[in-house]
Order: structure tokens, then C-alpha cells, then sequence
């Protein structure tokens, strides 16, 4: 058993000056990243209105799948052409850690 997390650091439009705008960008990513059948939520900047940090896990037989999956995560986050994706940090963890 593999786990995979990856927390994406995303900085949103200048009108997300507030909590309840920022969550109207947050939601729809969150929802579209579920579809992948991972757990995903809000997990960091969570008082700054610009920022977002998003944290995705994924848990699979294999160490390939996780990738596969994290990578469509990713190329979905950055797709997304209202807010810009300034980082990813990943990390794998095997039976063994």
C-alpha cells in the first residue's frame, strides 16, 4: 500500500478580498478534484484572502498509480484559468516508512 499527498500553494484573482469570495474559487476546485476520488481540502492560508493552500491524498497499491493520479490532480489545479498555481510540494510513503 502507497500513500501520496500533495499540497498546492495557489494565489487567487484580486477580487477574493473576501472569506466568502475566496471560498466561491475554493469550492469548485475542491469538488473537481473529488472527481479523481481522492480526499481533498482547504488545509493552509486560511485567513489570507489572496492565498490558498489545497492539500490532496491519494492511497493505492501502487506507487505508479499515486503518481497517475496526483498528476492529473495537478494538471487540473493548473489548468484552472482564474487562479495561478505558484508551487506543489508531493511526498510518497510506502509500506516500509
Amino acid at each position: 500500500m502507497y500513500t501520496g499527498t500533495a499540497i498546492f500553494d495557489l494565489l487567487l484573482p484580486s477580487d477574493s478580498r473576501s472569506l466568502k469570495a475566496k471560498r466561491s474559487y475554493v469550492r469548485p476546485i475542491l469538488a473537481a478534484l473529488r472527481r479523481f476520488e481522492v480526499s481533498a481540502a482547504e488545509v493552509g492560508a486560511l485567513d489570507l484572502h489572496g492565498r490558498a493552500e489545497l492539500g490532496v491524498a491519494v492511497v493505492a497499491a501502487e506507487p505508479g498509480h499515486v503518481g497517475e493520479v496526483l498528476d492529473a490532480c495537478e494538471r487540473l489545479v493548473a489548468a484552472r484559468p482564474e487562479i495561478e498555481l505558484l508551487s506543489v510540494r508531493r511526498r510518497l510513503h510506502g509500506a516500509d516508512d
